[in-house]
């Protein structure tokens, strides 16, 4: 079937170490000389493979390793960025005061007709959209930070100058798929998978201080945990 010889093709450049963006499909379709249709069918072979992504409006990429984020400590994503040798950059796109939904006012422990601070920036490695994050702050610390602030820095920085200090912070891994919104803006399908993380930081008195969703395109990151070894006298005996 002449689809799976383009994707042989591309598979072969591909491990030769091709990387970035690849010939438009008509582009493939003339040099291979076959029908979009059948370019098409090739592509999502090597996407199902995870050697190449879609990006819309944009076409197709080689698929680079994704960045591993460890999960024993935390970690922002500029310096997950940094360590992977990528260029990070944030750009805030959202920031207003706004009355607390009933799931943002539980996760913060705060009363029905509380305030917070919504903050959605779009976090970007090497110019190229990485990961959608939204943040929440109860208004009382969300006065204390400007739209300039939070480009320039992150709450992590941030809290501390206002006499925040962090003491622990839980986060909960799952799975989505990006919506519209979601997808213009990381510049992916709608329906793509997500991996989504929510996080809760509390203070060293053990309230609340900042809920954060953040939403990785699932090939762009990894999450990554480190065991210590079992002691032999606790391997189970198969």
């Amino acid at each position: 079937m002449r689809y799976l010889d383009v994707a042989e093709d591309l598979r072969s450049e591909i491990a030769s170490g091709r990387v970035g963006p690849l010939p438009s499909e008509a582009e493939l379709g003339e040099h291979h000389h076959v029908s979009r249709v059948t370019v098409r069918r090739a592509l999502e072979v090597l996407r199902d493979e995870g050697l190449v992504i879609s990006r819309r409006g944009a076409g197709w990429f080689v698929a680079t390793d994704p960045v591993r984020q460890p999960l024993g400590r935390v970690t922002t994503i500029e310096s997950a960025l940094e360590a992977a040798g990528a260029l990070p950059e944030r750009r805030v796109l959202e920031f207003t005061f706004e009355p607390a939904t009933p799931e943002t006012a539980k996760l913060l422990g705060l009363g029905a007709d509380a305030e917070v601070l919504r903050v959605v920036r779009l976090n970007l490695a090497d110019g190229e959209p990485f990961a959608l994050v939204t943040v929440w702050l109860p208004a009382s610390l969300g006065v204390h930070v400007s739209r300039a602030d939070v480009e320039a820095a992150t709450f992590y920085e941030l809290l501390p100058l206002h006499g925040v200090e962090a003491g622990r912070v839980v986060q909960t891994i799952t799975a989505t798929t990006a919506d519209r919104q979601q997808a213009t803006r990381l510049n992916i399908a709608t329906g793509e998978p997500l991996l989504a993380c929510r996080r809760i930081t509390y203070d060293r008195h053990g309230d609340a201080v900042m809920a954060s969703e953040h939403r990785y395109p699932a090939q762009s990151t990894a999450l990554e945990v480190e065991f210590p070894a079992p002691h032999p006298s606790g391997v189970p005996h198969g």
